[in-house]
């Protein structure tokens, strides 16, 4: 819808604007501060206040951090006299009509001419990171502190952030924890029938977490037939027939597979990325999500019957580039676009509040689609910096997380907080033992943990909610699984509605 609020008299405000350097900028000499100062600045914020936004950071620090990462920083912008707050107008936005596009062309001219001080050869598309065609965001690549104090200073800006930072990169172990999520995705030897899961014909295996949340009965009402869900992660991976040929097998029948990829090819010169996974954990997501209840003797997802879009937004689960901001954002516009899907889910995640990635939920929220997010989980080198991780801590999405088959804890390396919504039952308490979902390839299943699957699991409930109910709202289906939790009516301040009984969601109460 175009947004056609602000006509001539915005227009002349707008040309009338000076597209000149602002010479009240100060210029001392710049002080690059350290990744150990930054995160100690990030740290102390987030044990203070609760939050952290680059917004309460100093100029100098918001620039010393676009050093410190991939040098890309997002632009928010919008046009001169109209609020900052789009959240509620977000997905009305032309940027392409007029005053939009004159608030973009003059920030642009304004960091080519701050930027040109350092080299003259410079030209405006070699600003320019990544294209966007929906939100009013630049992403370019910036080099001087008097290009973020000009543009932080300027009325055409929402936000200025370092799309790429992250604390712990100079962490011996950040690479590990870049690469979480990934590499484990093969068979787990031996899984025990009984014990890890129950076979169920024709010849699939129910993972055992599935009697706490009531989905083995579920299925007698519901199977998700007829509903699709987006699922935002890593890819899947391209031999694992149960997500490619053979996605449609034994009870599972007449649902479609989309393989889409919106995450940035690495570099300039480098081949557009593919859908493929190459981390295992989009695999195992879908996996717990909607793997077929087939005859080949593989772990079924919860709702076998639902559609897939898979959509590669990431290389693993740590949002740590500004590609994969990139990616991510660009994978809740699509599904936003699409009227096709209703439910999306996303196990990935960050330290940090992203308003790029922000805007992007509240364009798929504001059309009315239902988002389930990852409450996250920790690894040594995070543990201690935040609860509820983003964008799982966000109004807009739904926050999941895991806990222990004793009802009562999390489970070893869960976030909890007052942000979660409902919890999945997907740790043993006896041995840690996690639950079965498809390996990267072949029929034995692997196991999966954390809040991720968490997340996955809970998607999948409300498609068999949706399936049932299919004209229904976003809040009527809400309504539906949180009425069924076993916490209703009185929400957790760790756990909110706690742990759902999809069977009974699927009851009339």
């Amino acid at each position: 819808m175009h947004n056609k609020l602000y006509g001539t008299t915005l227009l002349v405000a707008l040309l009338a604007q000076s597209c000149q350097v602002n010479t009240d900028i100060q210029t001392a000499p710049a002080t690059l501060r350290s990744n150990t100062e930054i995160d100690a600045f990030i740290r102390t914020t987030l044990q203070q206040k609760g939050d952290f936004r680059w917004a309460m950071a100093s100029d100098e620090l918001v620039w010393s951090a676009l050093r410190q990462s991939d040098g890309v920083v997002s632009v928010g912008y919008k046009p001169a006299g109209l609020s900052a707050d789009l959240r509620e107008t977000i997905h009305t936005i032309d940027i392409q009509d007029a005053p939009w596009q004159q608030a973009r062309q003059q920030l642009l001219d304004l960091v080519l001419q701050t930027e040109q001080q350092t080299d003259p050869t410079l030209k405006a598309a070699d600003l320019v990171a990544f294209s966007e065609e929906t939100l009013p965001v630049l992403d370019l690549r910036v080099k001087r502190l008097e290009t973020i104090q000009q543009l932080r200073a300027s009325g055409l800006v929402r936000y200025v952030e370092p799309m790429g930072y992250q604390p712990g990169q100079s962490d011996s172990r950040a690479k590990t924890a870049s690469s979480s999520g990934c590499g484990s995705n093969i068979a787990d030897i031996p899984l025990t029938e009984g014990a890890d899961y129950t076979t169920l014909a024709p010849g699939t295996k129910s993972p055992w977490n599935h009697p706490y949340h009531g989905i083995r009965d579920a299925w007698s009402r519901s199977t998700g037939a007829g509903t699709k869900i987006l699922l935002i992660d890593t890819g899947l991976s391209d031999t694992q027939d149960n997500l490619g040929s053979a996605f449609n097998q034994g009870s599972s029948t007449g649902r479609t597979i989309e393989k889409r990829v919106t995450l940035p090819k690495a570099w300039f010169w480098s081949s557009a990325e593919t859908p493929n996974d190459g981390c295992g954990h989009g695999t195992a997501m879908a996996g717990a999500m909607v793997a077929p209840r087939g005859t080949d003797g593989a772990a079924m997802g919860v709702a076998y019957n639902a559609s897939l879009v898979s959509v590669r937004a990431a290389t693993d689960v740590f949002l740590d580039e500004s590609r994969e901001m990139k990616g991510v954002a660009d994978a809740y516009i699509l599904a936003g676009n699409r009227d096709d899907i209703k439910i999306t889910s996303m196990s990935l995640g960050t330290i940090l509040y992203n308003s790029q990635v922000a805007d992007a939920i509240r364009y798929a929220f504001n059309k009315g689609k239902l988002m389930f997010c990852a409450g996250g989980t920790s690894f040594g080198w995070s543990a201690g910096w935040t609860g509820v991780i983003f964008p799982a801590s966000m109004s807009e999405v739904q926050a999941i997380t895991g806990i222990q088959d004793n009802l009562s804890q999390r489970c070893e390396t869960c976030h909890e907080g007052a942000e979660i919504d409902f919890v999945v039952v997907m740790e043993k308490a006896a041995n840690r033992r996690h639950i079965p979902t498809l390996a990267m390839n072949g029929n034995p299943p692997s196991t999966v943990g954390g809040s991720s699957v968490a997340t996955a699991t809970t998607a999948g409930m409300a498609a068999l909610v949706w399936s049932q109910n299919p004209t229904a709202t976003r809040a009527q289906i809400l309504d539906r699984l949180s009425r069924s939790a076993s916490n209703y009516p009185n929400r957790s301040s760790n756990f909110g509605w706690g742990r759902i009984n999809v069977n009974a969601a699927l009851t009339a109460f």
